[in-house]
């Protein structure tokens, strides 16, 4: 049931992501219209746009990336074929994306009050719009991390019966 609800909370923010990519091509395109054209006048607020929509596109395909296991991992041994070095390799992996998750959690919120006393010099919105995405971004990494942790150890499981499982009928 969580996984369920965790599949759809994914599924929104890859809405949300693309919704946001087509919402960045605006002023993106007025920037190079108006740069070189001259059609339209130079908006120095669309800058502060472009820059607010990317950072809430990076963070949330970090999220993504973190719940698709295709982001924070480095090969530097290769994949064992033992089923408990394979789990290790792993948990590794998901517990440092876990910790980096709860550090940018705990830490984000107060940068988050930090940009909610700011405001942007073209647009005068509140900095809590971008820097909000920390903390929010780190929790769902940690969750994310130990939901994987958690399938990591299912498959180790799934693994080591099926194991027990060919061992038995040899012996039998």
């Amino acid at each position: 049931m969580v996984r369920r609800q965790l599949e759809r909370l994914c599924t929104i923010l890859r809405v949300a992501i693309a919704i946001l990519m087509g919402c960045l091509i605006i002023p993106v395109a007025m920037q190079v219209i108006a740069r070189y054209t001259g059609v339209i006048p130079v908006y120095l607020w669309t800058e502060e746009l472009a820059t607010f929509i990317f950072v809430w596109i990076v963070m949330i395909g970090s999220v993504l990336a973190v719940w698709d296991k295709t982001h924070f991992d480095v090969h530097v041994l290769k994949d064992s074929h033992t089923p408990i070095i394979l789990f290790m390799q792993r948990a590794i992996v998901h517990v440092l994306i876990g910790l980096f998750g709860v550090l940018f959690a705990w830490y984000g919120v107060d940068y988050a009050k930090f940009g909610g006393i700011q405001h942007s010099v073209m647009m005068n919105a509140n900095l809590m719009i971008t820097h909000i995405t920390i903390p929010l971004a780190g929790f769902l990494w940690a969750l994310f991390s130990a939901m994987n942790l958690l399938d990591a150890f299912k498959e180790y499981r799934a693994s080591k019966d099926a194991k027990c499982e060919s061992t038995k009928r040899v012996l039998s």
